[in-house]
Order: structure tokens, then sequence, then C-alpha cells
């Protein structure tokens, strides 16, 4: 099922329906992965305003998590970049999140741009201690993210607080699916129509379960919580006026424009 967090323009009002093969939305009372309702109303989608899909109560994301990405980094870098032993989780912040179509902003200082697409998973159920094979039963769903970097910024600073969390920083979207196959899935990004990455999605090397089955030992999963699951290849440089659009076969398609403020 395919679920989708929207506004209607002019009124403010914000609320989640589900999304049809006729691109209708039929709204519910509630939230997705907890007690709801159908309202009875429907939507056109092309009069609805996509939202962020859902603003988590912890934003984790995962570094490093593609072996090309690594060693592609590694050649940039002109050094060893270490393989990750285990599955180690960090963090972002939700203000750098913007939705489908909502412009990334370029600050006036940054200098190198770059995308990341990426698979993200949404937490449905409350969890701690999880097993590998009870890990993906506190899984909602799915969506796409862009993880926006400062590639300046990320060499030069103690933290990625500049570079990864910027404001417009991490777009997400269009919608949240809940139906869907990892194992054919492929992730392509375009930007202004050429594509630039093109890599196998579950090709990770730690998948799903063992980041979350890890994580639950120390940290309670919060239904609504989202975990953004790294990127293969290599980004050219965005400048603005670039539209970068991140697809993921039997997600959709995550679409940006880059403006300099």
């Amino acid at each position: 099922m395919r679920w989708i967090n929207f506004s209607l323009p002019g009124s403010g009002r914000q609320a989640y329906g589900t999304l049809d093969e006729n691109d209708q939305v039929r709204e519910i009372r509630g939230i997705p992965w907890a007690e709801h309702e159908f309202t009875g109303q429907r939507h056109g989608l092309s009069d609805v305003k996509i939202e962020v899909p859902v603003v988590p109560p912890t934003f984790y994301a995962a570094g490093l998590n593609y072996i090309t990405h690594i060693r592609e980094q590694e050649a940039l870098a002109g050094r060893k970049v270490n393989v990750p032993p285990q599955a180690d989780i960090g963090y972002r912040a939700v203000n750098a999140l913007v939705a489908h179509e909502e412009n990334v902003v370029i600050p006036e200082d940054a200098t190198h741009i770059e995308y990341e697409g990426e698979l993200v998973v949404v937490i449905g159920k409350k969890a701690r201690n999880l097993s590998e094979a009870e890990a993906m039963q506190c899984v909602f769903g799915y969506t796409i993210g862009n993880d926006v970097s400062e590639r300046v910024w990320q060499r030069a600073d103690r933290t990625f607080w500049r570079a990864k969390n910027s404001d417009t920083f991490k777009p997400m979207g269009p919608w949240m699916e809940t139906e869907f196959d990892l194992a054919r899935a492929q992730t392509r990004v375009s930007v202004n129509g050429e594509v630039k990455s093109h890599f196998d999605t579950g090709d990770m090397l730690f998948n799903i379960p063992t980041f979350l089955s890890r994580m639950s030992r120390n940290l309670t999963l919060y239904p609504g919580d989202i975990v953004w699951m790294g990127t293969d290849g290599h980004s050219p440089k965005l400048d603005h006026g670039d539209t970068v659009e991140v697809d993921i076969s039997g997600l959709g398609t995550l679409r940006n424009t880059f403006v300099r403020a």
C-alpha cells in the first residue's frame, strides 16, 4: 500500500491518505502505523501538496554501507578508507528534511555540494532487543532520501553538523510504500535528466535486519523513526539550477531542484 502525507493548498490542513493507481488520495484520520479510519474524503494527487512522509522522533543514518562507494571515496581522498567492521549507525537532523519537489538551498558559503540517493526504512512498531530474524517485524514501509552533503565542510568540521544537516539538505519522499521487493530494486540517480548513478539497492555491506538488530540492543526504536541505509556510486558537483531525481524501483521518484541562497 502507498501512503502519502499531504496538505491542501490554502487551508493549511495536513493529513495522511492512501494513494491508488488512479492518483486518487483516500484521506484518513490518524496515522498509518497506528489506529486510523478513512474519512470518506478523496483528493486528486494534482490537487494536494506532497509533504515529507514522516517527521521522525529519531533520524538514523548508516554511512559507508556500499563497497563501491567506499572504493570511490578512497580514490577521491587519495588514501585508504577502512571498510566498517560492523553495522554502526549515525544521526541526522530533522530540521534538514524537505519534501518532494521542494528546493534544496545551497548556502552562500558552500562550495562543493553532492547528492546521495538512499533507501529509507520507516519504523512502525516500538522495538528493543530484536534478533535479526525478528527485525523486519518492526518495519512499516519504505521511502526515498537524498543525503545532500557539502564535502569541503565534511572534511573540515569536527562533526557533520553543517555538512550533512544544514536546512533543506535531506529531501525525502514522495510517499511511503509498504509492499517493496528489495531483492529486485534498482536505484538510479539523475541530474537534469541524465543518469549519473545506478546500483542494486539491496547490495549493502550490512543489510536492514543487521542494522535494526544491532541498534535495538542499545536503542529503543519507536514508530515513525527512520533509518537511511547509505548509498553507492559517486555524485558530480551540483550547481544552482540542477534538478536531482532519485528513483528506486517500486517506490517512485524523489525530485528536488538545487538553488543558491
